[in-house]
């Protein structure tokens, strides 16, 4: 059974100052749990139904009923079990490697999206925005699938990185030259915007060289790709090249 002081602590990881405060995260369902388990992330805690006891494979298990589980996940189908896991030391700053840059990225889905997609198309290296959403967040986690094993992710100024960084820079604006036509290098810095307002300003004077996804719609109507749409794009072009 559940005692308080542990329930009090799981409900208190789906906010980012406990996450901190605790060096803990959240992962649910046996296919993420799973990942983790067999990544170099620690467990510092499992929690699953009798059911599915023997699909895990850990010392640290506690056995918790159906309705133990409904009081500690936000889903809205709990799926089974629930771990925690100690936030791992960020890894260290490639400046040759290619890179995806987040800048002000403030969706779970999004940023769980776009980090599926790294893990996809072989980015090891995510930078983001110290104002990008938490990639800890449990909506971040869940959607990731388990690619969060697999792909680093490091938050920091993102103007002294690209400074640092020896690679040419790129985004995407309206008025860029068209992605499909580009001659694209190999390797190359990536940034991203935020939803609503794009890369910031004090970002946007280290981007040398701008692309455009073009509209094929006849109507000509809509306004901006979705973020995580907009990477999926140009990972693909950057890969084709």
């Amino acid at each position: 059974m559940l005692s308080k002081n542990v329930l009090k602590l799981i409900k208190s990881l789906y906010q980012k100052k406990y996450r901190i405060k605790n060096n803990l995260f959240i992962v649910e369902g046996v296919k993420g749990v799973n990942e983790f388990l067999n990544s170099n992330f620690t467990l510092y805690k499992l929690f699953c139904i009798d059911e599915f006891e023997h699909t895990l494979s850990s010392e640290k298990i506690e056995i918790i009923s159906v309705t133990e589980l409904h009081k500690i996940s936000k889903l809205n189908t709990p799926n089974e079990v629930l771990a925690l896991f100690e936030i791992s030391v960020p890894g260290k700053l490639q400046y040759d490697a290619f890179t995806i840059v987040l800048d002000g990225v403030n969706d779970p889905g999004n940023l769980g999206t776009i980090i599926r997609l790294c893990d996809w198309f072989g980015v090891r290296q995510l930078v983001c925005s110290k104002d990008t959403v938490d990639c800890f967040n449990p909506k971040v986690v869940q959607s990731t699938m388990g690619s969060l094993t697999r792909v680093s992710i490091i938050y920091t100024d993102l103007e002294s990185f690209i400074k640092k960084a020896s690679l040419p820079v790129y985004s995407t604006m309206m008025s860029g030259e068209n992605v499909y036509t580009s001659s694209l290098p190999e390797k190359a810095v990536v940034v991203l915007g935020n939803e609503a307002n794009g890369v910031s300003s004090p970002v946007n004077t280290f981007i040398k060289n701008r692309l455009t996804i073009p509209k094929f719609g006849v109507a000509q109507m809509t306004e901006s790709l979705n973020v995580a749409s907009a990477t999926a794009i140009l990972l693909s072009e950057f890969k084709r090249s």
